[in-house]
């Protein structure tokens, strides 16, 4: 995990990017909880991180439940997964995985210097979005940030976060997206 050491924009979206990321205990513990908890009092949001800290940091059970709600919401659930993580499915209009959104996100990366670590990384998830505007915006890439977020982000989550809300049964998930939501308004 990235973990913000700052309160610079990069750390925050190193921070949301590492929100999205299948929960493990390795990172799901006190010091992301603080954080979360942190960033959610000092921008004024509706705070329910005390609630999410005891229901899920340092409980296996809680870290279980969110395990399983990711899988449901992100992974595998029947009859479809309910909110695949990937642009293209909300771009492209036959809402496959690697549709030509996905390639524009990999091009894009490209054109500015960018690329995959990841031999089977798709360019176009949530979590890999999110690294490369921390990336850009370390690097002082505002503008390509910014460019980014027009062309292509704000496009397609705010369908992501609509099916996320309708499908999820926890509170984590309404949280984090509300942080995405903050950071990625075009305002910022």
């Amino acid at each position: 995990m990235t973990t913000p050491t700052s309160k610079t924009p990069a750390a925050f979206y190193y921070f949301l990017a590492q929100s999205f990321r299948y929960p493990e205990q390795t990172w799901l513990r006190e010091p992301y909880f603080d954080l979360l908890d942190s960033i959610v009092t000092n921008l004024d949001l509706n705070n329910d991180a005390p609630l999410l800290r005891q229901s899920f940091c340092a409980n296996q059970e809680g870290l279980e439940l969110l395990q399983i709600e990711y899988t449901r919401l992100f992974i595998n659930s029947s009859p479809a997964v309910i909110a695949p993580p990937y642009s293209s499915v909300y771009l492209d209009q036959e809402g496959n995985l690697y549709g030509p959104s996905a390639v524009w996100v990999h091009k894009f990366y490209h054109l500015h210097g960018f690329e995959l670590s990841g031999e089977g990384d798709i360019p176009d998830h949530l979590v890999l979005e999110l690294d490369f505007l921390a990336l850009l915006i370390e690097e002082g890439q505002d503008d390509v940030a910014e460019q980014f977020l027009s062309e292509h982000f704000r496009k397609w989550f705010p369908r992501f976060k609509e099916r996320v809300l309708n499908g999820s049964t926890n509170k984590f998930n309404s949280t984090l997206l509300t942080l995405v939501d903050f950071f990625t308004r075009e305002e910022l």
